[in-house]
């Protein structure tokens, strides 16, 4: 037995555009408009963000930011001597989203602005009610008073 193989009949040719088939053709033509889409820059319109999942999660993360600030305006509010209120919550660089800020309490920083801010004692009462609800510092807290 002679275990040497016959050339192919096209070996000899090697690679050619002449000889392909209407398969092979379908098949390069395929993988062309396959890399013009890939390679295709996508563009964004004025204002319109990249990520439509972004723009949602901004919506929520916001809609618990004021969720969390009317909460603490109203139990303030209720606090003899505080007044009127208005509450701002800053999320914790961490963080860097309100949703972990509603299962978490991460916060930054808060601003409190009250009528019976010019009372020390009152002041006092806000500033250790923010620290056991979002487990924030003192110096991280901002208690002025209300025109």
């Amino acid at each position: 037995m002679n275990w040497q193989e016959e050339p192919h009949p096209n070996a000899s040719q090697g690679f050619s555009l002449k000889n392909m088939g209407k398969q092979q053709w379908l098949v390069l033509l395929l993988f062309g408009l396959l890399l013009a889409v890939i390679a295709m820059p996508v563009s964004k319109k004025d204002g319109e963000e990249a990520d439509s999942g972004l723009s949602v999660s901004k919506s929520r993360d916001e809609e618990t930011s004021d969720r969390l600030e009317r909460k603490l305006e109203q139990v303030l509010g209720q606090v003899e001597g505080v007044g009127n209120v208005q509450v701002m919550l800053y999320p914790s660089n961490t963080s860097n989203s309100w949703s972990s800020l509603e299962t978490s309490a991460c916060v930054q920083g808060v601003l409190i602005v009250a009528e019976g801010a010019d009372d020390p004692v009152i002041v006092q009462k806000i500033q250790e009610s923010v620290m056991a609800l979002f487990q924030v510092e003192a110096h991280k807290i901002k208690v002025m008073k209300m025109k």
